[in-house]
C-alpha cells in the first residue's frame, strides 16, 4: 500500500481505529430544529464512515440549551430524548467499521443573543469578542459548576446512545478555551486566576466523566496550540495544558489553533500552505506519550503520509477535505488520489454557515444533501448526451450523466478542459484550484466521456450525434463598458492578463475588485508594477468572504498600491482613466499605462439562444446562464443531470 503510515491502525486509549484519518468537527446544521439527528445528519455522516475515515467527530453539539446555542439546527446532547437519534447515528457509521466522538461544545461569549432568544450572551468574564461585538455576562461560580456537570451529562447521553467517545472543545476561543485563556478569563474565584484555577473547569469536567462513563471510555480534548492574540494562550502555554489533560486521564490531545479574533488561524484561505502549522503539534506531541491528533489545512493524502513520518502527529485531521470529497480516504487508500475533488480553501461551507443555513461545499453540491441526491438512477441506456463546453460546470454535469450510463460528448473549444478553472489557478498562491481542475479532469478522462478538444461546437456538429439532450455550458464573457476611450489598446481584461494572453506595462489600473480583480492586482503588484485597484462600491471587495479578502488585502498592501473604493470608471484617457466620485460627483484622473477590466461577466445569450432553438431537451448552466464563480456552475451542472 502505497500510505502505509496512513492506514495503520491505531489506539486511542483502547479503542482501536482502522486507520490514521480523523474527520475533526465542523458544524454542519443538519440537525433537527430540537437538535435530534435528523436523517439528513445521518446520511452525511454514514457517507464519509463508508468513504473510509477511521474516526468521525461530530460538529459541535450543544451541552446547554439556554446559553449555549452555537449555530442553527446544532446537534444536541442535553436530554434523554436524543438518545434514539444519536443511537442511529452510531449505528450508521459501525457498519463500516468507523469510529464516532461526540464532540462536546458551549460557545460562551462566541455566539450571539439572536440565537439564545434574545439573552444575553455569557463568558467567564465580562470580556467582548470583537467579532461577535456583543458584551457577555459574567458566569456566576454556581452556573460555572451548572456548565460542567452539563457536558458531563451529554458525555453520558453520547455513551448511553452506544457513541464510541467524546470530544470536550476546548479551542477556538470557545467556552472551556475562554476559561483557559488569561485573555478571556479575569476571574478571581476558584475557575480563575491561577493557572491551576483556570483548567479546574476541565479537571471536575475529565474526572466525573470518567467515573460515570468508565475509564475505557475514550475522552479526546481540542485545544489551541496557539491563540495568535497578544494575551492569549502560546504555545509553551498548551504543551502545559497538554500535560495536565494527560495527568487528568484524557486519552488524546487534538490541535488545532486560534478564536474567532486571530480568525483565518482556525480556518485557513486557500492561501495558506498545507501543513502551516505543524510545529504546534510537534512540540505538543514531544511532551505528551497519549495520540495526538492534528489538523494542519491538509488537502493531499501524500502530504498527510509525511507528517506521520516526521512524527508531527498520530492522526491526522481532514475535515474540510472530507466535505469536498467524501471518498477522500477511500480513494488515497486504493490508489486513485489523482482523482480526489481537493478543498479550494474558498471558506464557501462557513459562509453558508453563517449566514444560517446547512453546510454546502463549493467543489462537492452533494454535500448536505447527501439524502436528497442518494442513488444515480442509472436509465441512460447508451443514449447519447452532447455537453458543450469543459469548464467546473460542464465537466460537473459530463460525470452525472455518465455515471447515469448516459453516453457523453463534451466539447470543449480550448486545448485543455478547465474552462475558468484555468483562469482562477493563475494568481498567486492558488495552487489548490490547479489540484481540483487535474482532479476533475482525471474523473472525466476515467469516466468513458469522449472529449473534444480544440473544438468549438456548432449545432450541425451536435446534430449529428443525434443526442436527447445537450447541456450548454460554452461560459460567459468579460463585461466591457461602452465608454468613451474604451477602445484604446491600453484597456485590456484581468482573463486576458491572468492567462498570459497579453502582458501588461508600466503602471497599471485594475478596475473591479471582486475576487478576480483583487488578485489580478496582487499578481501584478507582486510582478513589479505600481498598481492602483478602483471600485464604484463604497467598500473593496463586495462579495468577498472576509476572513478571504482581509488575508488577500493584507498581502496586496504591502506593495503600497493606491485602493479607490467608491469611484467609477467614466473614461480612459491619454494618461491613464477618468474615474468619477459616486459619493460627491467629483473627477479625477488616475495615471495608467495598462488598464485591467474586471467587471465580472455576461452570459454569451447567442449561443444559448442557437442551441435552443435547435433541440428540444436544452440544458442551460453555469455562467451561459448568469455570471458565478465556481460554487453555481458546479451545482448547476450536478443538479440538471442528475434529474435529466
Amino acid at each position: 500500500m502505497k500510505y502505509e503510515k496512513l492506514f495503520q491502525k491505531g489506539m486511542i486509549g483502547k479503542l482501536e481505529l482502522k486507520n490514521r484519518i480523523v474527520m475533526p468537527a465542523m458544524g454542519v446544521s443538519l440537525a433537527s430544529s430540537t437538535g435530534e439527528a435528523s436523517d439528513e445528519m445521518i446520511r452525511y455522516y454514514e457517507e464519509r464512515a463508508k468513504g473510509e475515515c477511521g474516526l468521525i467527530i461530530t460538529e459541535i453539539t450543544r451541552v446547554d440549551d439556554i446559553y449555549g446555542v452555537g449555530t442553527s439546527n446544532q446537534l444536541a446532547v442535553t436530554d434523554g430524548k436524543d438518545i434514539p437519534r444519536l443511537q442511529r447515528l452510531a449505528d450508521a457509521v459501525h457498519k463500516y467499521d468507523a469510529k464516532i466522538f461526540v464532540q462536546l461544545h458551549h460557545p460562551g461569549r462566541q455566539t450571539y443573543s439572536r440565537l439564545l432568544d434574545g439573552k444575553q450572551i455569557v463568558a467567564p468574564s465580562a470580556v467582548m469578542c470583537n467579532v461577535v461585538k456583543e458584551m457577555p455576562r459574567a458566569l456566576t461560580t454556581e452556573e460555572c459548576e451548572g456548565i460542567m456537570k452539563a457536558f458531563v451529562k451529554g458525555a453520558v447521553i453520547a455513551k448511553s446512545a452506544g457513541i464510541d467517545g467524546v470530544e470536550i472543545h476546548a479551542a477556538h476561543g470557545y467556552l472551556i478555551d475562554q476559561f483557559l485563556s488569561p485573555y478571556t478569563n479575569k476571574r478571581t474565584d476558584k475557575y480563575g486566576g491561577s493557572f491551576h484555577n483556570r483548567i479546574r473547569i476541565l479537571e471536575e469536567m475529565i474526572t466525573a466523566i470518567k467515573h460515570l462513563c468508565g475509564p475505557d471510555f475514550p475522552i479526546s480534548v481540542r485545544i489551541s496550540g496557539d491563540e495568535f492574540v497578544e494575551g492569549g494562550l502560546k504555545l509553551e502555554d498548551s504543551i502545559k495544558i497538554a500535560r495536565t489533560l494527560e495527568s487528568y486521564g484524557v486519552d488524546a490531545i487534538n490541535v488545532s489553533s486560534g478564536i474567532y479574533e486571530s480568525g483565518a488561524t482556525i480556518v485557513e484561505p486557500g492561501s495558506y500552505p498545507q501543513g502551516w502549522k505543524k510545529h504546534l503539534a510537534t512540540e505538543i506531541r514531544k511532551n505528551v506519550k497519549i495520540p495526538v491528533i492534528a489538523v494542519n489545512n491538509i488537502k493531499q493524502p501524500c502530504v498527510a503520509e509525511q507528517l506521520l513520518e516526521e512524527g508531527v502527529c498520530d492522526f491526522i485531521g481532514i475535515g474540510r477535505g472530507q466535505l469536498a470529497d467524501e471518498e477522500w480516504a477511500k480513494k488515497a487508500k486504493t490508489g486513485r488520489e489523482d482523482e480526489i475533488r481537493s478543498c479550494i480553501g474558498c471558506l464557501h461551507c462557513f459562509k453558508t454557515l453563517n449566514t444560517g443555513k446547512h453546510i454546502s461545499c463549493a467543489v462537492n453540491p452533494r454535500v448536505g444533501r447527501e439524502l436528497e441526491y442518494k442513488d444515480y438512477e442509472k436509465d441512460g441506456e447508451n443514449q447519447v448526451v452532447a455537453v458543450i463546453g469543459g469548464g467546473p460546470g460542464g465537466m460537473q454535469a459530463a460525470l452525472v450523466l455518465a455515471k447515469r450510463n448516459y453516453k457523453v460528448v463534451l466539447f470543449e473549444k480550448s486545448a485543455e478542459l478547465g474552462g475558468t478553472l484555468n483562469i482562477a489557478d493563475k494568481p498567486l498562491l492558488k495552487e489548490k484550484i490547479t489540484l481540483l481542475k487535474n482532479g476533475m479532469k482525471t474523473q472525466v478522462e476515467k469516466n468513458n466521456i469522449e472529449v473534444r478538444l480544440g473544438t468549438n461546437a456548432t449545432v450541425e456538429m451536435v446534430k449529428e450525434l443525434n443526442p436527447v439532450g445537450v447541456f450548454v455550458a460554452c461560459g460567459a464573457s468579460p463585461v466591457v463598458p461602452k465608454l468613451p476611450g474604451i477602445e484604446n489598446s491600453k484597456v485590456v481584461t484581468a482573463e486576458d492578463v491572468l492567462s498570459g494572453k497579453v502582458k501588461a506595462v508600466g503602471k497599471v489600473a485594475v478596475i473591479g475588485s471582486g475576487l478576480t480583480g483583487c488578485e489580478t492586482a496582487e499578481t501584478l503588484a507582486e510582478q513589479g508594477h505600481s498598481v492602483s485597484l478602483i471600485e464604484m462600491a463604497k467598500t473593496i471587495g463586495p462579495g468577498i468572504y472576509p476572513s478571504i479578502l482581509m488575508d488577500l488585502m493584507g498581502r496586496f498592501r504591502k506593495f503600497n498600491p493606491q485602493i479607490l473604493p467608491g469611484h467609477r470608471l467614466a473614461a480612459v484617457t491619454d494618461k491613464g482613466v477618468l474615474v468619477v466620485n459616486v459619493a460627491n460627483g467629483q473627477k479625477m484622473e488616475v495615471e495608467a499605462d495598462t488598464v485591467v477590466l474586471a467587471l465580472g461577466v455576461t452570459p454569451r445569450r447567442d449561443m444559448v439562444a442557437e442551441f435552443e432553438a435547435s433541440f428540444d431537451e436544452v440544458r442551460v448552466i453555469g455562467d451561459a446562464l448568469r455570471g458565478g464563480s465556481i460554487v453555481e456552475a458546479v451545482a448547476d451542472g450536478f443538479g440538471k443531470a442528475f434529474v435529466f
